[in-house]
């Protein structure tokens, strides 16, 4: 799908540009799934639960993801990705 590799793209220079915490890893992971969460982006990076939760919320903040509290836990939403995979506007930020 072209969507979902310039969507990719974009977000990867996006946070390369942005964020000193640019990796290739980071960018797989937000995009294997539609959401992630703090356990997997640590387990995935190698990084400290801290460190991970830190990266998650700049990004939120960059609006590159949303995040959601569903019962206990936080989802951090790929809002390009499931937008692509649905078909559905959930974003009101013109992406």
């Amino acid at each position: 799908m072209h969507a979902i590799r310039d969507a990719l793209l974009q977000v990867k220079h996006r946070i390369r540009s942005t964020h000193r915490f640019y990796s290739q890893d980071l960018i797989n992971n937000l995009f294997l799934h539609p959401y992630t969460k703090i356990d997997v982006v640590k387990d995935d990076l190698g990084v400290t639960r801290m460190t991970a939760a830190r990266y998650l919320d700049a990004l939120v903040a960059d609006g590159v993801l949303e995040k959601r509290r569903i019962g206990r836990s936080n989802y951090y939403i790929n809002t390009q990705l499931y937008a692509i995979l649905t078909g559905d506007g959930m974003t009101d930020n013109g992406r």
